[in-house]
């Protein structure tokens, strides 16, 4: 049975060990792989791979929907997880207290990300338009080509691959 199958189980009553222990294992998975899959967006976002980075967020909300609805089934169970599986318990507390880190470092990781492209599209955008005639002298002197004129501006480039 996989773990999106044993949570989404409509059974979230625990009436023994074994289902104590089968639930916390189930939501213990979904957050291993959940964490899995963020500590890699991480990493590529980090390397500014931003097109691989949200090729995972299908997965991710997947993920994160089984672990969610896993800690709901947990919490309607607390007192029978806490004494039947106390140990499973703090292992589930301390995962999700890792897990808790990990997505302060994505956050900081994806604010950086998104500060360094505000960044760029906004000093792109002061220079494209700056204006570029040369000064003359007088109100209504120009050089070039009209009042339009800009001389000294290159082609614009911009990357589809950021």
């Amino acid at each position: 049975m996989s773990v999106a199958e044993r949570i989404l189980d409509e059974r979230p009553r625990v009436s023994g060990a074994a289902d104590a222990r089968a639930l916390i294992e189930a939501v213990l998975e979904a957050l291993g792989a959940l964490s899995h899959l963020v500590g890699e967006e991480t990493e590529l976002v980090r390397a500014g791979r931003l097109p691989e980075a949200m090729q995972r967020e299908p997965r991710k909300t997947e993920l994160a929907g089984i672990y969610m609805r896993g800690v709901e089934q947990v919490k309607l169970n607390a007192v029978a997880l806490a004494r039947f599986a106390p140990e499973l318990v703090k292992r589930l507390k301390d995962s999700h207290l890792a897990f808790q880190l990990l997505i302060e470092t994505n956050q900081i990781v994806l604010a950086t990300a998104r500060a360094v492209s505000e960044s760029v599209i906004r000093d792109l955008a002061s220079d494209a338009n700056k204006p570029m005639r040369a000064a003359g002298y007088g109100p209504t002197a120009s050089v070039g080509a009209g009042l339009y004129a800009r001389p000294n501006a290159g082609p614009l480039v911009v990357s589809r691959r950021l």
